[in-house]
């Protein structure tokens, strides 16, 4: 009977992990199908921008060319915070900045978007320089935002290869120790030692041609009149002859 729930316990956890697993592919499938999307219609409609920049001369135009520039000003400085922030910790206070950038942004877009079907020419004359402005601020401000991570990402990668030259460079000194000749002390110091000076208490021998010096007999004691071996025959010294 235990066996039995235990594989029906089994199966349902298979069986609720299959439609876990399934459900987060389907989730990331939709994920992907509407980031296409919104991708695609970012291309369409920035291709119609430019036709109408360049067909419509004047405030259309203009106004053409606005959303451009902030379209393109935005989207760069939104690529460059969401690279460098996985590494940069410290950026989180400038997404917070672009967030609330971005929200001014698409608050312009809105207006920049309904001027375009103004059918008064004169009144969107007005507002033109007004819009002018507002585009230029803030495109102002994310530029300025994008190009300080810019300069941040770059001195940092600029320090740490600095940094990884001297680790380099310490580490193939270290690797090199064997190329520095250093004096062998334990080979020298029996060298020296094996020929002594005079002053070790070694009396020299006796030079060439010059016959060694007998040993002298110590203090007291009587000499010996016996011939040495080592002694020539003229060298002998005579038996004393007997007085008696």
């Amino acid at each position: 009977m235990e066996a039995i729930w235990i594989l029906l316990t089994l199966f349902v956890l298979i069986m609720l992990a299959g439609v876990y697993g399934a459900v987060r592919a389907v989730r990331a499938a939709k994920r992907g199908i509407d980031r296409t999307v919104h991708q695609a219609r970012v291309t369409v409609e920035e291709t119609r921008l430019r036709a109408r920049q360049l067909a419509q001369p004047g405030a259309a135009g203009e106004l053409a060319q606005l959303r451009l520039s902030l379209r393109g000003s935005m989207r760069a400085t939104g690529q460059a915070l969401q690279a460098a922030a996985p590494q940069d910790r410290s950026l989180s206070e400038s997404l917070g900045l672009f967030q609330r950038l971005s929200s001014h942004a698409l608050d312009l877009e809105a207006d920049l978007k309904r001027l375009e079907q103004e059918p008064d020419r004169s009144r969107l004359a007005a507002l033109l320089p007004e819009m002018r402005e507002r585009t230029q601020r803030i495109t102002h401000s994310a530029d300025s935002l994008r190009w300080a991570v810019q300069e941040r990402t770059h001195r940092m990668a600029h320090d740490d290869l600095d940094s990884l030259g001297r680790e380099i460079e310490m580490e193939a000194g270290a690797l090199r120790h064997w190329t520095a000749v250093e004096p062998d002390e334990s080979l020298a110091a029996p060298e020296a030692g094996s020929r002594p000076g005079p002053e070790a208490g070694v009396r020299p021998g006796p030079e060439a041609g010059q016959e060694p010096e007998p040993p002298r007999p110590p203090l007291g004691a009587r000499p010996n009149t016996e011939p040495q071996a080592w002694q020539k025959p003229w060298q002998k010294s005579p038996r004393p002859e007997n007085t008696a």
